[in-house]
């Protein structure tokens, strides 16, 4: 296994060389107000370790289970019945919305999430959060970028 400072600090890799500039931000980043750069690393609330470790195994999903997964909105910004879907999400858009009760942060940003999918599930408006008002121009940037679930 390679930790992501190994790749960013040379040990592994090249990583020194495309770092990225940790101050771009993409389009759902921009909309979603206070979401951070996947380049900015090394700072309070930082995703980019989380974003940059994880991204292998996004790569292990596609390679194993293949086309029963969609990846949104890579894979398109709408997805075939009895596929399974992953989506990118920022919990600092719900955490308020619920109480956080006996859970620690962590369990309560996925707590939040999965409620939030859940209730509006039920209430027939999730679909919705699948087609952000996007001008042709964002959605063929977002395509490439990718887009947090929420953000419109």
């Amino acid at each position: 296994m390679t930790c992501v400072d190994f790749v960013r600090d040379g040990i592994a890799g090249n990583g020194k060389a495309r770092g990225g500039n940790s101050l771009w931000r993409r389009l759902t980043e921009i909309r979603a107000g206070a979401a951070k750069s996947v380049f900015q690393f090394d700072v309070q609330g930082a995703v980019a370790k989380s974003t940059h470790a994880g991204l292998p195994w996004l790569r292990y999903l596609r390679r194993s289970v293949g086309g029963r997964v969609h990846f949104w909105p890579f894979d398109g910004w709408g997805f075939p019945a009895g596929k399974s879907v992953v989506v990118e999400v920022y919990p600092s858009v719900w955490r308020r919305s619920f109480g956080q009760e006996e859970r620690n942060d962590h369990q309560h940003d996925a707590y939040s999430v999965a409620e939030w999918m859940r209730r509006c599930d039920l209430d027939g408006n999730l679909a919705i959060f699948f087609r952000p008002g996007l001008t042709p121009a964002e959605r063929e940037v977002a395509h490439i970028e990718g887009w947090i679930l929420g953000v419109m």
